[in-house]
């Protein structure tokens, strides 16, 4: 066990490493950054002057720091659609690329131990992206009166990694199976694109098969989180991506492992 926890840890941090060192990662951050910020101004903005409005309208009280953590974690969500494939394409297609992925298939450490690896490294750069987000989030939402429960804002920041976590899995499967880093996000993209609007695709089917498709949507997951509930069944759900990335990432090299043999 200590020996896996030191191949995992190993390339864990190779991986990290390699991301800060990168000056596309940094482009990345400060698109996110960028845009998140606006956003939240914007959304800010149009919020306080519906309730100022529905105030002198006299329609009731209007929940502006809860519609504002709905409307912003939607975005969020938009936001990580389209810029984690990017994070994502390089975690293998890079290696094709440079032919050291050979040298990676046969090294002696099991497939798991690397993809298990490569998805934390890139996971926990993606957090770093997240967690300046919450700093004045946090300080917006508690300056509200009454203050918005801080549960809430960790519940649907908790579904958002959850969600990144997921793509940034699937990713890296797609990011095995070629050498282009681009043509792996652009069906990175359209994957995850499918994934979220399964339950729209699938609104006129019936019967269990339906059902079943519906069920495997992402966004449906997602939108339970922000709102701020714990749906162990959304976990479950996350989950399931997150491990199947692993297993075919780990099939994926398995198989170019039994072709260089």
């Amino acid at each position: 066990m200590g020996t896996l926890l030191a191949n995992i840890t190993a390339i864990y941090r190779k991986e990290l490493q390699s991301y800060f060192a990168a000056p596309l990662s940094y482009v990345i951050a400060a698109v996110f950054w960028l845009f998140s910020g606006g956003f939240f101004l914007w959304l800010l903005s149009t919020a306080t002057q519906s309730a100022l409005m529905s105030d002198q309208l006299g329609l009731g009280p209007v929940d502006v720091p809860y519609e504002l953590l709905k409307g912003f974690l939607d975005i969020l969500a938009i936001l990580s659609l389209v810029l984690l494939p990017i994070l994502s394409m390089g975690l293998y297609a890079e290696e094709r690329r440079r032919g050291t992925l050979e040298l990676l298939a046969t090294a002696p450490l099991t497939n798991w131990v690397v993809a298990l690896g490569k998805l934390l490294g890139v996971l926990t750069f993606f957090v770093s992206m997240v967690l300046p987000l919450m700093v004045y989030e946090a300080i917006a939402y508690t300056a509200a009166d009454p203050p918005l429960p801080m549960r809430l804002m960790l519940v649907g920041h908790l579904g958002l990694i959850l969600l990144g976590a997921a793509i940034l899995s699937l990713g890296m499967f797609i990011s095995s199976l070629t050498d282009s880093t681009i043509l792996a996000a652009i069906i990175t993209f359209i994957l995850v694109v499918v994934l979220l609007i399964m339950s729209w695709l699938t609104g006129n089917a019936t019967g269990a098969i339906g059902t079943a498709i519906g069920h495997l949507a992402l966004l449906k997951p997602y939108a339970n989180f922000s709102r701020g509930i714990i749906d162990s069944s959304s976990i479950v759900l996350f989950l399931s991506y997150i491990i199947l990335g692993l297993f075919l990432t780990a099939q994926s090299i398995e198989l170019l492992r039994f072709q260089r043999s």
